[in-house]
């Protein structure tokens, strides 16, 4: 779809392809600007990056924030759960900051809830005081509870000091604002001393909600605060299934132009001059990186409806029309592309072990972390509606509607949900 006097009209691929092209020729380097969403897979990340490198343009983005402290998405201990997700089996203490997995991640909070029942796991919280399905030790809702961690005092100070494998996660969105750096060296520097009853520990485990940020890091995009600075400045500007942005086209300047593509026609599309349709998760064979930097394989189950194309493809193509074209025409081509990037992405299903946390530490910020740690997901009603997808389904849509129904009438008959 392409945008003629203000109204987003249908055309054909030729037409959007050059609509595109054109304004890629046309933009200075400096005004050229990508950001990628949190459900974009690896291969489209690095040919959006690649485009933009073409043009001489480094301004690639993910649509999350993340901390620029201690040494930022530099040091990949800095962003990853790296004890893994199994590694939850193995803890006999657990501190929970700023995150709340019953509804962020259901699967590793069974896990929580499994070696909670089994092992005795001691947990605290420092962030919402929610139903987690398992007790814990409520220790507050402001980061400066960190600081009395690091001091010694307190009961679950002393539980983390006597634990044999202590395990701290923290949710990403704890490491966001202008505090967050301070916050993730606060975190570092108590996981610091608790590896001190074990020189091989982690410890410290960064929890995403979104695969495409944990991919976007590891491709060498830059946290979205990092994109304030230049939001003015941007002519150019290319969505990559960008949808839980808050942006308005009055944040820009008035001759902006934006591309989005991606699927569902969610937020990016409403505020966008021109429309690609790309594939979902389902529609394309595509690699991810999970929380734990895990590379995974996604395979089609269904093609693409109507115009849609694998993403990877749609943006060689535009390169191709821009005169630039990007040096891959296969699936394998580009993902060897991806291992002269990151070579953990030539080992599906592993994960590499992170180091460096030392060095992270020596760069970490030392100021003040004082911010609140309550989490946005506090209720079951937000558990259904966290993307693109889940927003335009009219199931999840009736999940939303069951699980109000019954917080406002615990006894009324249930709603009957559509079979679709």
């Amino acid at each position: 779809m392409v945008k003629v006097d203000g109204k987003l009209e249908q055309t054909n691929w030729e037409a959007a392809l050059f609509s595109f092209a054109k304004k890629l020729r046309q933009t200075p380097s400096s005004g050229i600007a990508v950001i990628g969403g949190g459900l974009s897979d690896a291969e489209t990340l690095i040919a959006a990056k690649d485009l933009a490198n073409r043009f001489n343009s480094d301004n690639v983005f993910s649509e999350e924030d993340f901390a620029t402290g201690s040494g930022g998405s530099d040091l990949r201990s800095n962003y990853l759960f790296n004890d893994s997700i199994v590694g939850i089996e193995e803890a006999d203490a657990l501190l929970l900051v700023g995150t709340n997995p019953r509804y962020e991640a259901p699967v590793l909070n069974a896990r929580i809830r499994k070696t909670f029942l089994h092992s005795d796991l001691e947990i605290g919280v420092i962030g919402s005081d929610v139903d987690l399905t398992y007790e814990y030790d409520y220790l507050g809702s402001s980061a400066s509870e960190l600081d009395n961690l690091l001091a010694g005092k307190g009961q679950f100070a002393e539980k983390l000091k006597s634990a044999k494998k202590p395990m701290i996660i923290v949710g990403v969105d704890a490491v966001k604002g202008p505090q967050g750096s301070a916050l993730l060296g606060k975190v570092q520097q108590l996981a610091d001393k608790l590896r001190n009853n074990n020189k091989d520990a982690k410890v410290l485990n960064i929890l995403h909600r979104t695969t495409g940020h944990v991919t976007a890091l590891d491709l060498g995009y830059k946290p979205i605060s990092k994109f304030e600075g230049i939001k003015k400045s941007v002519k150019l500007l290319f969505l990559v299934g960008a949808d839980e942005h808050s942006f308005k086209r009055s944040d820009f300047d008035e001759d902006v132009f934006i591309v989005y593509q991606g699927h569902h026609g969610d937020n990016g599309a409403e505020i966008a001059d021109v429309v690609l349709p790309g594939a979902a998760y389902t529609e394309k064979e595509a690699t991810w990186v999970n929380t734990e930097g895990r590379a995974q394989k996604g395979y089609n189950a269904v093609s693409p409806p109507g115009d849609g194309r694998v993403d990877w493809k749609i943006i060689r193509a535009v390169s191709e029309v821009a005169g630039r074209t990007l040096p891959y025409d296969t699936l394998q081509e580009i993902r060897q592309r991806l291992v002269e990037i990151a070579p953990h992405f030539a080992h599906y299903g592993s994960v590499e072990p992170s180091s460096f946390f030392k060095q992270a530490l020596q760069l970490a910020d030392t100021g003040k972390a004082t911010q609140s740690l309550e989490v946005k997901q506090k209720e079951l009603a937000e558990f259904w509606m966290t993307n693109s997808v889940s927003r335009a389904s009219p199931t999840m849509a009736d999940c939303v509607r069951a699980s109000r129904r019954h917080k406002e009438s615990p006894h009324a008959e249930p709603l009957r949900l559509n079979a679709a």
